[in-house]
């Protein structure tokens, strides 16, 4: 049985809602995020294996994002490997687990929702990652939001966690969802991925992108005012959003799109222009508040 609710925002006086920065022009604003390291930081593993022996090494995922590009090849980890088996490869805890009917009524958890429950219940807030306060003011304002992560658990898993967040007090209600695109998870990744294409991550949360702009799109019409902008704190994921983002920009050009880059818990972001070239250019926005 789960504790009583605690809320953790309420502090007796209710914050006026903000409408949408173009909302006198039709424009709506749109929020895309990663999940880990950028929303909230949860214990959850990575692992890698040593290459010969197989001798397993755990990772956080934060560990995971700084050595990625090096593993296998250089560097402290270039005598181990993934191993991309979904049931007892490096990604296990970030996949769901096929449960019998006695496991669920005795009321085993998927692990992303047992790491979750087990940071929103510490007295601190060390779990809230660097886009809190950014994916808390899209769910307060009721912002179309887009989860897109690397995990691999069911959209529905993603959604209970976030329903996990309101039953503790840390978000008002629930988001109100564009999308949610956690790429791993093998019926999502066929929805993404070209017919032939090896599973990478970074290119399957571009696809996730361009997806959820479309979906956008058809949901609220096609306005010129329209602002867009995701944040994630990998920096190979940073880069090729941007690249997303800028084909993006090419093809609805009067529309804002925006990077931002949570690297280390830095909060960096920055808006795409276009010169006329047709060439990207990039320029820092000081205001967290919004896309």
């Amino acid at each position: 049985m789960k504790p009583a609710a605690v809320s953790q925002l309420s502090l007796g006086i209710e914050k006026s809602r903000e409408p949408d920065r173009n909302f006198n022009k039709g424009g709506r604003s749109f929020y895309f995020f990663d999940f880990d390291d950028n929303i909230a930081c949860l214990s959850t593993p990575i692992i890698l294996f040593h290459k010969q022996t197989g001798q397993p090494v755990e990772l956080s995922s934060q560990q995971f994002a700084e050595v990625s590009e090096s593993i296998g090849k250089y560097g402290p980890f270039q005598d181990f490997q993934l191993d991309f088996d979904d049931h007892s490869g490096s990604f296990q805890y970030f996949r769901d687990k096929s449960f019998k009917v006695i496991d669920r009524l005795l009321g085993k958890q998927q692990t992303f929702l047992k790491d979750l429950e087990s940071a929103l219940v510490k007295k601190d807030f060390i779990w809230q990652g660097p886009s809190w306060s950014c994916f808390h003011h899209a769910v307060y304002n009721q912002r179309p939001v887009s989860l897109i992560t690397a995990r691999g658990h069911a959209p529905e898993t993603m959604q209970a966690g976030m329903e996990l967040m309101v039953y503790y007090g840390y978000l008002p209600h629930v988001p109100n969802y564009l999308s949610v695109f956690p790429v791993s998870h093998p019926p999502t990744m066929n929805q993404l991925k070209d017919e032939g294409q090896a599973p990478d991550i970074a290119q399957l949360k571009q696809a996730a992108i361009r997806k959820s702009v479309e979906t956008a799109l058809q949901q609220y019409g096609n306005n010129p005012h329209h602002r867009f902008g995701m944040s994630d704190d990998d920096p190979k994921n940073v880069r090729l959003i941007f690249d997303e983002m800028t084909r993006l920009k090419r093809q609805y050009t009067e529309m804002s799109f925006f990077v931002i880059s949570t690297h280390q818990g830095q909060f960096v972001k920055r808006e795409i222009f276009l010169d006329s070239e047709n060439r990207p250019q990039l320029q820092a926005q000081e205001q967290l508040s919004l896309f």
